[in-house]
């Protein structure tokens, strides 16, 4: 995914989606163009996206529309899930597995399937054997349906008999302290900035309404695009020094504070939007 995609998909998630999933092109460059994006490269990634079936053109006479397909509506709404809202359930102690044996000939549905799982927060037992601690059954069916691999893979339940420890499990399976490293340089980017806004805000000052959607654009930005996907995994199940939990707090109380300002902004720039 290019980074100019990445940022689209970022600003149709969290403010266009909910302003009925439709921007005209000037808005979209106006906004955009605020993080380095010329013009034509912002052009060039809203019509490639087109073509890819992420989003929808339209145009009435000299004015161009995108809006969102049902295929990236329902990409967004996972993301937001799992960003916004992830699981906290205690863990009862099970494992889940998940096996495949995908012919060469399907090995564009394997590299797809594979991509997935790694998205629903799985880890790598051995190369054909997938594992969790959550229960995920109804997601792989998901999955399974719209890949039609039903018949090559299967899915087990069940508790580990030996001879690790679960927590020895997790460390082969998922690499937690890349992960880690990453929400200890996120907590200490973010959170002296979060402090500053914090306190302009308790002395009365006003914030910039641009300069809220931008820092809240990009904490977001950054957030949900992480090289690392969280396996989520359960409190029981997770190392010493783990941050994950502070980064999120960090991560909801900084876009919280600057929602406001950055809504405010967004609003301002449709307003002056072609009436079509």
């Amino acid at each position: 995914m290019t980074h100019s995609q990445d940022m689209v998909f970022t600003l149709y998630g969290d403010y266009i989606r909910h302003r009925g999933g439709e921007a005209w092109t000037g808005s979209l460059i106006e906004l955009l163009g605020l993080f380095g994006l010329s013009d034509q490269a912002i052009r060039s990634t809203l019509s490639r996206m087109s073509r890819k079936g992420w989003l929808k053109s339209r145009r009435i006479s000299r004015y161009s529309f995108y809006s969102l397909t049902p295929k990236c509506i329902q990409m967004l709404e996972e993301g937001a899930k799992r960003i916004f809202h992830p699981r906290s359930d205690p863990w009862n102690g099970q494992w889940h597995l998940l096996t495949y044996s995908i012919p060469e000939t399907k090995r564009h549905l394997r590299r797809r399937l594979l991509r997935r799982l790694l998205w629903l927060g799985f880890g790598t037992l051995n190369h054909a054997t997938w594992i969790s601690p959550r229960d995920l059954r109804s997601e792989v069916q998901a999955i399974l349906d719209d890949l039609n691999l039903h018949n090559h893979v299967e899915f087990f339940s069940g508790n580990h008999r030996g001879f690790t420890s679960d927590k020895e499990i997790v460390s082969n399976c998922w690499d937690l302290e890349r992960l880690n490293q990453y929400y200890t340089d996120f907590v200490y980017r973010y959170e002296p900035r979060y402090k500053e806004h914090e306190l302009r805000l308790e002395t009365g000052e006003h914030l910039d309404a641009k300069e809220c959607f931008v820092q809240r654009f990009m904490l977001i930005h950054e957030y949900r695009a992480s090289p690392y996907v969280d396996p989520n995994l359960p409190l029981e199940l997770l190392p010493g020094g783990w941050l994950g939990g502070m980064a999120a707090k960090l991560f909801q109380a900084y876009r919280d504070l600057l929602d406001e300002g950055a809504q405010s902004y967004v609003d301002s720039i449709f307003s002056i939007a072609p009436k079509i």
